[in-house]
């Protein structure tokens, strides 16, 4: 079972994968956004490619779980992938993980510059591996 993350931005989507465990999240790679459809298109390759067999996108939730503003733009591009893709497609609350990539990122001594070529695959792993966590088999 193979799964793939995403975390869809104006400017870029962040993608991850699971690994053939299907436990833990790796990076794969950053789409740099240049039309809808060019960027699903690139996203259906990666699914035939990986074997990808459910997609996990995330949601912006605020602390009190409400959408948040980029959320609207979120669902109408799951919306055009969906109808594109006969795979189940999952949000998962993304709350912070821009955030928390950057951090993770800083902490790590990595410069400005090279954070920007990675931040939306490192946010797609934590979106993915969020994911993971919680539907893991107890």
């Amino acid at each position: 079972m193979a799964l793939l993350g995403l975390d869809v931005g104006d400017k870029r989507i962040g993608i991850a994968v699971s690994t053939g465990s299907g436990n833990i999240a790796v990076p794969l790679e950053v789409i740099t956004r240049s039309s809808l459809q060019k960027d699903i298109e690139r996203i259906k390759q990666i699914i035939a490619e990986r074997n990808i067999t459910e997609v996990i996108v995330g949601l912006p939730r605020r602390l009190d779980g409400s959408l948040q503003i980029q959320a609207e733009k979120v669902q109408k591009f799951i919306s055009r992938l969906q109808e594109q893709i006969p795979l189940p497609i999952h949000t998962w609350n993304e709350w912070l993980s821009t955030k928390e990539a950057e951090r993770t990122l800083i902490l790590a001594d990595v410069s400005r510059q090279k954070r920007k070529q990675v931040i939306d695959k490192l946010a797609a792993v934590l979106i993915l591996q969020g994911y993971l966590d919680a539907h893991e088999p107890r």
